[in-house]
């Protein structure tokens, strides 16, 4: 069973953390899982590269587990909102291991491994939306913040050891490497099948209205909510500049290697170290760094992570561009596992999957949008060129940012007001009706006033 109890003095350590069993569940069957999603994608680049002999198609087979993010992440992820969130991860895994078994039959044209991809990956959205949503009924106060850290450090970590791995296997047999992807998503839906208690839905079947209407309440709420559209602004902001190095990394180290190092390596290095970065930050600044000091710490934070990438204008040597990386990547550290704890926070119940579909959705675009915009800077101008000034255009957008990031005070008090919402059943979303009676709008203020002093 959960402790309720947060944190009180100083942060919270990550003994508290994983002394949840329902947490270190959810952590070893989703670090399982990405580590496997990673292992995939570079087994099946390789697959259809033999199968086709056509590199275009291999990078489209890459693609296509991108997609359901892009084409429908925030509607998919209204789905998880309407169901157990614990039956909605075990179907999912369920649901993935069989169709990536199928991908691994060596039978398999290759239409039909585009195809399966794309439905084996139409599940992560809910899966990772009921993850999300759960987290805050699991761990509470600063344990969600560290919590949180945690998982996005082993996310990044297992980003590296995946295509390690699946390189390596896929090298000698994608198959095999497809198929062990698939035990990892039966793993993790035992995992979390016995290590995750049961919880009713946050929406009932009554509250319920129209999917497409559902999601739309989502969007609504991220960006209605002055400190919830501080969040997504501050965290769409930072994907938009730290995702550079590693997008542009092949034409960096192809343009750019100091004689001492071959250009696949000068990748390599530029592309983990972002990853890196970010796992030192996290795990040093969620342990080391009290709340208090972390809530100060975002403005200034805010202008570190693009500033470490404008010394790129000078052409530095590849491992240079890879200490400016990993710096880029200690500074978002310290910003985003913060905004995603308050986020999380100050949501009521009944709305964080699609909130959380909202997000992520959106990382995906930016992020995707980032790399071909400064992709196509790149045909025309140098790579240090357009990573510099990008990084510069990063300070001034952050600089406002930073300018307009809610005081400490007005965040406490949205997510006790999220909380009271919670509490209340306030936060669960109803039918649609022609808005608020007067008498509604006053009960709403007097418990708004009454969470907030």
């Amino acid at each position: 069973m959960s402790d309720a109890r947060p944190a009180r003095e100083g942060p919270a350590t990550f003994r508290d953390v994983f002394g949840q069993s329902e947490f270190r569940a959810i952590f070893a069957a989703n670090t399982l899982s990405w580590v496997g999603d990673y292992l995939a994608r570079a087994a099946v680049t390789v697959l259809v590269l033999r199968e086709t002999d056509s590199v275009a198609l291999s990078a489209a087979a890459f693609a296509a587990s991108y997609l359901p993010w892009l084409v429908g992440g925030p509607l998919l992820s209204a789905l998880a909102e309407r169901h157990r969130y614990r039956r909605v991860m075990v179907v999912c895994d369920l649901l993935r291991m069989a169709l990536m078994a199928l991908v691994a039959m060596p039978w398999m044209p290759t239409w039909s491994v585009f195809a399966l991809i794309f439905l084996a990956t139409l599940a992560n959205p809910p899966s990772q939306a009921a993850r999300s949503a759960l987290m805050p009924h699991i761990l509470t106060g600063d344990r969600l913040v560290v919590g949180l850290s945690a998982f996005t450090s082993a996310g990044q970590a297992a980003q590296v050891v995946g295509y390690l791995i699946g390189a390596t296997v896929a090298a000698l047999n994608p198959n095999t490497a497809l198929l062990v992807n698939a035990v990892t998503f039966a793993v993790s839906a035992a995992l979390v099948h016995f290590g995750v208690r049961e919880r009713p839905p946050a929406m009932t079947e009554v509250h319920r209205s129209h999917l497409l209407r559902e999601t739309v309440q989502g969007f609504r709420i991220v960006f209605e909510r002055p400190v919830l559209r501080a969040i997504a602004v501050l965290v769409f902001s930072a994907m938009l500049f730290s995702i550079v190095p590693e997008g542009l990394a092949a034409g960096w180290a192809a343009d750019r290697t100091d004689g001492r190092m071959d250009a696949g390596t000068a990748q390599g290095l530029i592309m983990a170290a972002v990853p890196v970065g970010y796992i030192l930050g996290g795990l040093t600044i969620s342990r080391l760094v009290g709340p208090e000091r972390r809530l100060t710490l975002m403005r200034p934070l805010m202008i570190i992570a693009p500033a470490t990438l404008v010394p790129a204008l000078l052409n530095p040597p590849p491992a240079v561009v890879a200490l400016l990386a990993a710096g880029c990547g200690f500074a978002v550290a310290g910003l985003v596992p913060v905004a995603n704890g308050l986020f999380v926070q100050a949501l009521p119940d009944g709305f964080r999957a699609r909130a959380f579909g909202v997000m992520a959705s959106g990382t995906q675009i930016i992020q995707g949008a980032a790399v071909l915009a400064t992709g196509a800077l790149a045909e025309r101008f140098s790579v240090p060129s357009v990573v510099g000034v990008w990084s510069a255009a990063g300070v001034l957008i952050m600089t406002v940012a930073a300018l307009a990031w809610p005081r400490p005070q007005v965040i406490h008090e949205a997510v006790e007001a999220a909380r009271a919402e919670s509490a209340t059943g306030a936060g669960t979303p109803h039918a649609p009706s022609h808005g608020p009676s007067p008498g509604d709008r006053n009960r709403e203020h007097g418990r708004r006033r009454h969470a907030v002093t």
